[in-house]
């Protein structure tokens, strides 16, 4: 059980309840607090005061008021006029991450709204009751206006929602799970809309699958790097203490570690003709400076988002009595590291493309057959690894173009009200989808450096190369690779033969997962 409390939430938290469907509960103190809260803002209706949002009407109409007989309608009016979304619905775990960092936001004490309607969205993580929210509407300005009232409709008896895994209309998901159909009261419609909540959501779990993916990206560029007999003196620690960055001296430190023992390894000793080959490749010898440099940048990634998920967003906030308009919804530091994310995550699968391509590329391969085929009895016959490079390359130039920051774009809304506005939502389901592109990347490599080794491994006669290609008679991974190899073996063999190579990408993109 994830309890929502004074502390700070973590990402783990996030993906506990998203992706596990950990129960959330209040702790009492935040209970307290959201009671409080309320209670400052019935105090100003009391008072008849002129409060943005409560008694005026929202954006470019700010200065209208609104009657206080009208509040209730105002509130709900707000929602279901700005659920203007298109496209696919947002994936499940993403909706449930959103309706939690809307909880954890609106526990704070500082939106004044009733206790009540926190737990009735906590009834929907706890029940399961996912909201049906397009992926497409959001400028990520006053936050997630579009998506946060997707996200709200069904607790008012509108929209749609998935319940047990079927897709019905909002009153009937409520009804099956037992769920209340709650009326807004002032404040609340704007306390639930307003936030960013929906990029947040989208990027924390697309971080989450970052910091998976780059650990699983390491150990698979030592088992290539075994492949094509590298050298292992390029991750000598001093070289790398002199750089100082220290993604860099930890990426190089795993490579030693994942390749330790290996025969594989290439050393100053001469291949058989008698030359040295003194550093190899950029996309070899710089997997530190890369990767590390990744590695870096998802710890910033990291810092921003941790504070994000634990920050109170919507506008106006309430202290003590007063209640003050800002721009906290503005989703500008996610917008920037959602960018910088996909484009940290898309130099992964560039680099990685470049192994793959020295290793099916027999003229850069230290020795393999061209494509990785194995070609001892039907040289031509079988086309290998060779359009596994190809989609790999497909999915680098995607990256490209999706790599393109967001975060540079503008444009005014509201009247000119909301004259810069961030598109942080797009820049985090940009980063998500680079990610994935990535992971089927790095599927690829792995998949084609298991091969290699293989190929390694029977140490066959390749036509006129005989004994001459480097690496003859090397038997024996790093321990860390050799688990590595064996857990890709376990779900796809090797590929003697030309075969369909899909379902063999797929399988090793779920080990990866």
């Amino acid at each position: 059980m994830i309890i929502i409390s004074n502390e700070d939430m973590t990402i783990a938290q996030l993906v506990d309840v998203a992706r596990n469907h950990a129960v959330v509960g209040l702790c009492e103190s935040v209970k307290q607090k959201i009671i409080s809260s309320r209670k400052a803002v019935e105090k100003m209706l009391d008072e008849k005061r002129i409060v943005y949002g409560i008694t005026t009407g929202f954006g470019s109409l700010a200065n209208k008021a609104i009657d206080q007989a009208d509040v209730e309608e105002l509130q709900k009016n707000l929602i279901i006029s700005h659920a203007t979304g298109v496209g696919n619905p947002l994936p499940e775990d993403v909706v449930r991450a959103m309706i939690l960092l809307r909880a954890k936001s609106l526990s704070q004490g500082h939106s004044g709204v009733r206790l009540e309607l926190v737990e009735a969205l906590l009834a929907l993580l706890n029940k399961n009751v996912v909201p049906v929210v397009p992926e497409k509407g959001s400028l990520g300005a006053s936050g997630d206006l579009c998506p946060l009232s997707h996200m709200v409709l069904p607790l008012l008896g509108e929209g749609e929602a998935f319940f047990e895994g079927e897709r019905m209309d909002g009153v009937t998901a409520m009804e099956k799970a037992g769920i209340k159909i709650i009326t807004l009261q002032a404040k609340e419609g704007l306390a639930l809309n307003n936030g960013t909540q929906c990029m947040t959501a989208v990027g924390a779990l697309a971080l989450h699958d970052a910091r998976n993916l780059l650990a699983n990206a390491e150990k698979i560029a030592a088992l290539s790097l075994e492949a094509l007999n590298g050298r292992i003196d390029a991750f000598d620690e001093r070289i790398h203490g002199l750089r100082r960055h220290i993604g860099q001296q930890l990426s190089a430190k795993l490579m030693i570690e994942y390749t330790k023992g290996s025969t594989f390894i290439n050393t100053s000793t001469p291949n058989r003709e008698g030359n040295f080959r003194v550093q190899d490749a950029y996309a070899l010898r710089c997997i530190p400076q890369v990767h590390g440099a990744t590695r870096d940048t998802l710890a910033h990634v990291s810092r921003i988002i941790e504070q994000e998920i634990n920050a109170v967003t919507d506008n106006p906030l309430i202290f003590d009595d007063q209640a003050i308009s800002g721009g906290n919804f503005h989703g500008q530091p996610v917008a920037l590291v959602m960018d910088f994310l996909g484009i940290a995550m898309a130099e992964i699968a560039n680099i990685s493309e470049r192994r793959t391509e020295r290793m099916v590329n027999d003229a850069l391969s230290n020795g393999l057959p061209a494509y990785l085929a194995d070609t001892r009895n039907d040289a031509g016959l079988h086309s290998g690894f060779m359009i596994v490079q190809y989609a790999a390359a497909a999915l680098v130039s995607e990256n490209k173009v999706l790599a393109h920051p967001a975060s540079v774009d503008s444009i005014p809304s509201s009247n000119n009200q909301e004259d810069h506005v961030s598109m942080g939502t797009i820049a985090a389901r940009k980063a998500a989808e680079i990610i994935e592109n990535v992971l089927q990347v790095v599927a690829m490599e792995a998949l084609t450096a298991a091969q290699a080794i293989d190929l390694r491994r029977i140490k066959p006669d390749w036509s006129e190369r005989g004994d001459k290609w480097f690496g003859v008679g090397t038997e024996k991974l790093g321990e860390n690779s050799e688990k590595v190899y064996k857990a890709i073996r376990e779900k796809v063999p090797a590929m003697l033969k030309d075969r369909v190579v899909a379902p063999d990408i797929a399988a090793v993109a779920n080990i990866l997962r």
